[in-house]
């Protein structure tokens, strides 16, 4: 592609940013249990704000908060402890990723679990990255259950 054609085109808005202020945004609310306007709004004066995708980190933010409780029913049963018990990051991980992989099945499982586990080594805690993948990997299981089949047939 010319130069010429490169300058023309918007920058694509990145989703895994969006995915890291979802989880700066959940860790907040956890925290100040802020409601999802006020964490949005906030967040759009951070520097790296404009290179994300936007309508994703919207989407995420107030699902996230709206369905909390539903999420954590979801995740419960593949926790070695409660949720509460859950370091503020790693809940707000895979919050983020449960309702990504509930709500979004445009998106593969295998992105979210991936995308999750590269949070959860960035701003986790030394092994949660572990952590969050296994939980992940049985909740796919369960909420993905056909692609997760059909991804197994495929590699067999």
């Amino acid at each position: 592609m010319s130069s010429e054609r490169r300058a023309d085109k918007a920058p694509k808005k990145s989703r895994r940013k969006a995915r890291e202020f979802g989880v700066q945004a959940l860790y907040q609310w956890k925290l100040t249990g802020g409601d999802a306007n006020t964490i949005l709004s906030q967040l759009r004066e951070e520097k790296e704000y404009s290179k994300i995708d936007e309508e994703h980190l919207a989407v995420l933010v107030r699902g996230v908060i709206a369905q909390a409780q539903e999420l954590d029913v979801l995740i419960a049963p593949y926790l070695d402890r409660p949720a509460g018990d859950l370091s503020p990051v790693e809940h707000a991980i895979l919050l983020l990723a449960t309702y990504e992989m509930k709500h979004h099945p445009e998106i593969p499982y295998r992105v979210v679990i991936n995308e999750a586990v590269e949070l959860a080594k960035t701003y986790g805690g030394t092994d949660g990255h572990k952590f969050v993948n296994g939980v992940l990997d049985k909740l796919a299981a369960q909420v993905r259950a056909l692609e997760v089949k059909s991804a197994v047939r495929k590699n067999v």
